[in-house]
């Protein structure tokens, strides 16, 4: 489990394909006490540890699936890339939960500036924007934001210029692609609520019929 507070923004340093995608990321925050094994949120895509290097980075396997449904295969040499450790017991919850699952793809469709803060405009699938709600949490290439307002296809976040320079979104621009996390919490809920919603469903077909 993650917050979706970025602890640093790695570079990416090489890229080999093959069967799986070998990711190799420059880190030195992220790599502090990390192992073979662990996980780190690459972008918002949770990856498992392949390798931990003697000098300063981190190496991961991606699989087809995971480049399908990420912007992962999106990435070159060179790229920014935004790095968490999973969350250690006893630590400070300054996000929200995030899992590291993404449940879409969407794209950045505007920057603007607001005061000393800028608007970013992101296009969402349903299966994100159904969970999204105003003052909620949303997460965005693995950084836990709060959504200013949810519209037709998109919803928007400001960022604060600390965030901006904090993470890989000072490389991004209308048009990149980027990953997308549902609030967990909204999942369940609905999950939960499903049995009910079918019951009543059941009950007014039935007293359709019987009409």
């Amino acid at each position: 489990m993650f917050t979706g507070l970025v602890e640093e923004v790695g570079r990416v340093r090489r890229l080999e394909s093959g069967g799986m995608s070998r990711l190799v990321v420059s880190a030195s925050a992220a790599r502090s006490g990390t192992e073979v094994g662990d996980s780190v949120s690459v972008n918002g895509v949770c990856l498992t540890v392949h390798e931990v290097s003697a000098s300063d980075e981190l190496a991961f396997y991606a699989m087809p699936e995971t480049l399908r449904r990420t912007s992962l295969g999106d990435l070159s040499e060179g790229s920014l890339v935004n790095l968490e450790r999973a969350l250690a017991a006893g630590e400070r919850f300054g996000g929200h939960i995030v899992q590291g699952h993404v449940d879409g793809v969407g794209e950045v469709l505007g920057v603007r500036p607001e005061g000393d803060a800028e608007v970013w405009e992101f296009s969402a699938p349903d299966a994100v924007l159904r969970y999204t709600v105003e003052k909620g949490s949303a997460c965005v290439e693995g950084i836990s934001l709060t959504v200013v307002a949810v519209g037709e296809g998109s919803f928007t976040v400001s960022i604060l210029p600390q965030t901006r320079e904090a993470t890989n979104l000072r490389g991004l621009g209308v048009g990149s692609r980027v990953n997308l996390e549902a609030d967990v919490i909204g999942k369940y809920v609905e999950r939960l609520l499903e049995p009910r919603f079918d019951k009543s469903r059941d009950f007014e077909r039935r007293a359709q019929d019987a009409v």
